[in-house]
């Protein structure tokens, strides 16, 4: 039985992934006394006694913990759900469906797990620069919806907390990362070859899970392609078998819900649109497929488990 150790395991990332993992015979949890949650020497001899290691929490704090590792360590698997490792030497990046990705992930003791946005952002983008369709030097935007969840308790406690108390502001989608600095664009830039930042608009609003990352494209932008042949893309990247797939005509009779796949640890591909405009569309859960199922996704396939094991998944 493999033993588990969730440094975070309070936020809401570390949560989702233990209730992932509370039903699992083949695993057991390492837990610390509430008095011992940040001691230094307590999460050490955890981190070190762990077979796979979850740090759930922000990026300073989990370069701290990977210090605390025995450099003779070289048996513990860490996979950290921050931002801190995730275009770090030394690090492989915990998106299975990249090629050549699985294969680096199951031999890896160090795995950063994706940005939720950055997710459905590579998960479109880069199969297209693979197939030569877009070009790296092709300007692209990007237009992320996400549920709350994903800004963690703080923002939580805004939106689920006083009624009576709660900003008005908070009843309407919010637009946030304005300056264009948001933390994920150097990994959505990393892991698909694009060559440069694209326009992010990143959307929270008042729904608790989901997200629809959406990549406006113009028939410019895939050298003139048709849509059956950017489908054709998606489809031969992502099979049936994957945990990312790709459906045609993949709507709620005309619109797209970004809460479609709410409490789902798997993410659905489509695209929309005519010959000189389309809309390429991931929809997934952010705290699933988004963070914690990929966390777990990662685990199972650096074990050599079955990938999908303790994962919840659509028909």
């Amino acid at each position: 039985m493999k033993k588990i150790f969730i440094d975070g395991s309070a936020g809401t990332t570390g949560l989702r992934i233990r209730d992932r993992l509370a039903g699992r015979a083949d695993v057991s949890l390492v837990t610390l006394p509430e008095e011992l949650r940040k001691d230094h020497a307590a999460r050490a001899e955890a981190l070190n006694a762990a077979d796979v290691a979850f740090l759930c929490l922000p990026d300073a704090a989990a370069v701290e913990a990977v210090a605390l590792l025995d450099p003779a360590n070289d048996r513990t698997v860490v996979i950290d759900t921050s931002t801190a490792h995730r275009t770090a030497p030394g690090w492989d990046y915990g998106f299975p469906e990249l090629p050549g990705a699985r294969e680096k992930i199951a031999r890896s003791r160090r795995i950063a797990n994706p940005g939720c946005h950055a997710s459905g952002f590579v998960a479109l983008v880069a199969p297209l620069l693979r197939a030569g369709l877009v070009a790296p030097g092709t300007p692209l935007s990007c237009f992320s919806l996400t549920g709350y969840t994903g800004g963690g308790k703080k923002m939580i406690a805004q939106y689920e907390g006083d009624a009576a108390a709660r900003d008005p502001l908070l009843g309407a989608p919010r637009q946030y990362g304005l300056s264009q600095a948001h933390k994920h664009l150097p990994e959505m830039v990393a892991m698909t070859g694009i060559g440069a930042a694209p326009a992010f608009c990143p959307v929270v609003a008042d729904f608790p899970c989901g997200m629809e990352v959406t990549v406006p494209l113009f028939a410019r932008d895939v050298g003139g392609a048709s849509p059956e042949a950017v489908a054709a893309v998606y489809r031969a990247a992502y099979p049936e078998t994957s945990l990312v797939r790709f459906r045609d005509a993949a709507d709620e009779s005309g619109f797209l819900s970004a809460s479609a796949f709410a409490g789902r640890d798997d993410m659905e591909i489509s695209l929309h649109g005519n010959a000189e405009r389309m809309v390429a569309v991931a929809r997934f859960d952010n705290l699933g497929k988004g963070a914690s199922g990929a966390a777990i996704q990662n685990m199972n396939v650096a074990l050599g488990l079955p990938e999908t094991t303790g994962l919840e998944l659509g028909a």
